[in-house]
């Protein structure tokens, strides 16, 4: 019988912590740039591996961010909205440290439609925790 209090107790205590948790959208004009998962595109031999270890495929919706952005929340795996784009895309890829207030949007091996983007201010949005 305490066993069954206790666990009640437990998913009763947890529920209530989930529903306080809330979480806040944050946003940001950035540069927004396209890559492609091309060998001269890249310093690895492996051009489809991101600088997390992901391995990238065409089709995918992934970004790579400026590491200034991975302080605002935009970590590994976060879900970004992109203005003019549809769908929602996965932070899977960190730039170079010379970068700052960038992304650039996956764009599989289609080299002409990367170079069609070219470069565009944005506004991106994102989700985080709050404390």
């Amino acid at each position: 019988m305490r066993h069954v209090i206790i666990t009640t107790l437990t998913i009763v205590f947890s529920a209530l912590m989930l529903s306080c948790q809330q979480t806040e959208t944050l946003s940001r004009e950035v540069e927004a740039t396209a890559y492609n998962s091309l060998p001269e595109q890249t310093h690895h031999h492996h051009p489809s591996i991101t600088a997390w270890g992901d391995t990238l495929k065409p089709g995918m919706k992934a970004i790579a961010v400026s590491r200034d952005l991975i302080k605002l929340g935009l970590t590994h795996g976060t879900t970004v909205r992109i203005e003019g784009l549809e769908g929602e895309y996965k932070v899977l890829d960190k730039m170079n440290r010379r970068w700052e207030n960038k992304i650039d949007i996956y764009m599989g091996e289609d080299l002409q439609k990367a170079l069609n983007w070219g470069r565009k201010t944005v506004t991106i949005s994102w989700e985080v925790e709050k404390p």
